[in-house]
C-alpha cells in the first residue's frame, strides 16, 4: 500500500473517531435494540460482588479516540460518562465511578502495556477494553492481535477485574477502506475463550443504521448526533453489564 493511501485511511478514520461528518439522525429519540444484541452467557461476578458487598463499582474504560468526544463538554457527553449515569440510575445507593483512559492512535499492544498500572492505580472491578480499529489501520497481523488481546484479558482477570470487550464502530463510509472483519472475528473468539462479554458495538451501530435510527451514510458535521449515539451506547452498555452481573432491579425501577 502506498504511503499516501495509508495517510488517507488514517485521516478518514480520525474523522470517524472524532464523530465529525459521521451521521444524521432519522429517529433521534430511539436507542432501542433487540435483546439478542445485548445478551451474554458470560457472568461479571466481580461486578456483582462489588455492588453487593461494597456498594461501590469502579470501572475503567481502556480505549482509543472513539471512546471520547471533543469539546469542553466532551467528557460528560462521551459514552463512559453516559454509562456512569445510566448505571447510577439502575443502582441507587451504589457509588458508580467510571474512569476513561481513552487516547488516540493506540494499538492493542500499546494498551496492553498499561494494564499493570491500571490495575494498581484504579483497582477496578470491571475493565471495558475498546480496541481493534487502529490495529486494522496499522495492518497489525490479526493472529498477533488476537494473542495480545487474549494475554491482556488473562492478565486483567488474574489481577482481579472482570472484563468486557468492545469492538469497532460501524461506518459504511470507511468499511471498504479499513478491513476490520478479521479483527472483529478475533475479538469474538477471545471473548468466547476467556469467557467475557463482548459489547458488539459494530453490530449495534449497523442495526441502528439499518432500521433508520441513525443514518451513518449521511454527510455533515452534527455533534449533537454524536452525543446522542454516545448516550445510546452508554445506556446499552449499562444494560449488558447489569444483566451479565445478574443484578436485581429495585422494585418500581424501569428503563435504561
Amino acid at each position: 500500500m502506498k504511503t499516501r493511501d495509508v495517510k488517507t485511511i488514517v485521516f478518514l478514520a480520525a474523522l470517524l473517531f472524532a464523530w465529525t461528518g459521521s451521521a444524521h439522525a432519522q429517529a433521534p429519540d430511539s436507542c432501542d435494540l433487540p435483546a439478542y444484541l445485548l445478551f451474554s452467557d458470560s457472568e461479571l461476578k466481580r461486578v456483582a460482588q462489588a455492588v453487593q458487598d461494597n456498594k461501590r463499582l469502579d470501572i475503567a474504560v481502556l480505549g482509543t479516540a472513539s471512546s471520547a468526544l471533543a469539546g469542553p463538554d466532551g467528557g460528560s457527553s462521551a459514552y463512559p460518562a453516559r454509562l456512569q449515569a445510566a448505571l447510577s440510575r439502575r443502582l441507587p445507593g451504589v457509588m458508580v465511578n467510571v474512569v476513561s483512559l481513552a487516547k488516540s492512535r493506540r494499538t492493542t499492544a500499546d494498551m496492553a502495556g498499561e494494564l499493570k498500572k491500571l490495575l494498581a492505580e484504579i483497582k477496578p472491578a470491571l475493565v471495558l477494553w475498546q480496541t481493534g480499529t487502529f490495529d486494522a489501520i496499522r495492518g497489525v497481523d490479526p493472529a498477533q492481535f488476537r494473542e495480545t488481546l487474549e494475554d491482556g484479558v488473562a492478565d486483567l482477570q488474574a489481577g482481579g477485574a472482570d472484563v468486557v470487550l468492545i469492538n469497532m464502530q460501524y461506518s459504511p463510509r470507511t468499511e471498504s477502506m479499513i478491513h476490520i472483519a478479521a479483527y472483529a472475528d478475533s475479538m469474538r473468539a477471545v471473548a468466547r475463550e476467556r469467557d467475557v462479554p463482548l459489547f458488539d458495538r459494530l453490530a449495534l451501530m449497523r442495526y441502528w443504521n439499518d432500521v433508520g435510527a441513525f443514518d451513518f451514510y449521511a454527510a455533515g458535521k452534527d455533534r449533537g448526533l454524536a452525543v446522542k449515539v454516545h448516550d445510546c451506547l452508554g445506556r446499552a452498555l449499562a444494560a449488558l453489564i447489569f444483566d451479565a452481573a445478574k443484578l436485581e432491579k429495585p422494585d418500581g425501577q424501569a428503563g435504561q
